[in-house]
């Protein structure tokens, strides 16, 4: 049949599309698994790659594979990393769950294309084969978890950590800018006393600084590489130094900090520092709609809501209100958040199917760290350059609602008694009159004493508020 040729396996003959560097199994699984259309990330193919690279140089460098293969292999093996191949990569991630079929998809992709660089024919096997050349020393139970953890490790350092500490400092600078705007607290969605807007901006801040502590906290175990226990951690097939040479050629390609694993055995039976790492992505999730929701509350209105600050106008906000501008970036970032937190429910669940001596759920931890990684990081990154950097204080509207806020009479439990105070705050409530109002009309206090007393800056301070 035109279009296709045959390969063959352990299982027999199939037709492979002939323009295909895949083989066999990739085929195979490609048939098998038509479940999502999900596919592997770009971060974590280009981790296989570099993976596949490094095992065949050192192969090279122990006597196992001849210097020629070695060099074609590694070139193929660096395509595959710098993405010239990511068209060959069809599978699913709902497959095995070892991933054995995208460990062997790498392996076809590879051997075929090293076979095209050395002049042989596509499909044929030789003069490099898959299995016995480029994963020798090697198994999908080691390569799988050791893709998983370089992928995460870079898009961590060079995705989210910077994107991240963007915000951190978009959300500082607004601290500081806003440190002379006092606003009312709010507890319970009610009235309380009153707070700096640049104080409410430094707690933002503080909680993405927190965030990338605890993503920080996580490095040393992510570092660890499960690449040498093949297939049940015991090391067969691969020689002594294999794996060591491996990750530090990765370590030095990379300049991330890799190290083999302490024990192997738990590296391949257990996705314990995945779920540690997704914990963390989680936690960041959870500060990051903290931020974006009282962002969107704040900025309410414009004119029926609270007011205190203003967003950047991004995009019209209705297709049949005039003029209404949605919080959108907020909004997105919500939405993300949201997801992240139910990734994590996924990969916590596929951290606790390992049965044994592997885990069976690794495409699937796989796919969603990376993905929380990747949209963790561009959503914190929009936050800072689309919302937080913009944003603006209303100082007169903040201003007002402290003056109108009933909680103002909390600065005069000390001088008149609880009872007394609350008694201005209902009647207050009753009239509509502020508290200064009633206590001036009253003369509860010295008009000077008042003042000081319900001086809403002061209130703000350390023993700010009470007796004058």
């Amino acid at each position: 049949m035109s279009g296709v040729r045959v390969e063959r396996d352990s299982l027999g003959e199939i037709e492979v599309p002939a323009t295909a560097y895949w083989g066999a199994q990739t085929e195979r699984a490609r048939r098998n698994f038509p479940v999502s259309g999900r596919r592997f990330p770009r971060r974590f193919l280009g981790a296989l790659g570099r993976i596949k690279a490094e095992c065949a140089a050192v192969n090279a460098e122990l006597g196992r594979l001849d210097p020629t293969l070695a060099a074609a292999i590694r070139e193929a093996a660096l395509e595959v990393a710098a993405g010239g191949l990511d068209e060959q990569f069809p599978l699913d991630i709902f497959q095995t769950g070892s991933g054995t079929s995208t460990n062997m998809n790498a392996n076809e992709v590879i051997a075929n294309r090293a076979i095209e660089r050395l002049g042989g024919v596509v499909g044929s096997k030789r003069p490099v084969h898959p299995n016995d050349h480029v994963n020798a020393g090697q198994s999908s139970n080691d390569v799988i978890p050791t893709a998983i953890h370089v992928a995460a490790f870079g898009a961590l350092e060079e995705e989210l950590a910077p994107a991240l500490r963007r915000l951190q400092a978009a959300l500082a600078a607004r601290a500081a800018a806003f440190d002379d705007v006092v606003k009312i607290g709010r507890t319970h969605l009610q009235d309380a006393v009153p707070i700096r807007l640049g104080q409410v901006f430094g707690g933002y801040a503080q909680q993405i600084e927190n965030g990338l502590e605890r993503l920080a906290g996580t490095r040393v175990r992510l570092a660890e590489l499960a690449l040498g226990g093949t297939a049940v951690g015991t090391g067969l097939n691969a020689p002594p130094g294999f794996a060591d040479r491996v990750i530090a050629r990765l370590a030095a390609a990379t300049g991330h900090p890799f190290v083999p694993a302490r024990n192997r055995f738990e590296a391949l039976a257990a996705k314990d520092a995945a779920v540690e790492v997704s914990g963390a992505l989680s936690t960041v999730a959870v500060s990051i709609t903290k931020i974006a929701n009282d962002l969107r509350w704040m900025a309410s209105g414009p004119r029926c809501g609270l007011g205190e600050i203003t967003l950047p106008s991004l995009q019209p906000g209705s297709s049949i209100m005039p003029g209404k501008v949605n919080p959108v970036i907020p909004e997105m970032a919500l939405m993300v958040a949201t997801k992240v937190a139910g990734n994590h429910t996924t990969i916590t669940l596929a951290g606790m199917s390992g049965s044994f001596e592997l885990n069976v759920m690794m495409p699937l931890v796989a796919h969603d760290l990376l993905e929380s990684i990747e949209i963790l990081a561009a959503a914190s990154r929009l936050l800072a350059e689309r919302c937080v950097e913009g944003l603006q204080a209303n100082r007169e509207r903040c201003a007002e609602l402290v003056e109108l806020s009933l909680a103002m009479v909390t600065a005069l439990v000390p001088r008149l008694g609880y009872d007394a105070a609350a008694a201005i705050a209902q009647e207050a409530v009753a009239t509509g009159k502020t508290v200064r109002q009633l206590c001036l009309e009253r003369e509860v206090l010295p008009a000077a004493e008042l003042a000081a007393l319900l001086d809403a800056r002061a209130q703000t301070e350390p023993g700010g508020g009470g007796e004058s």
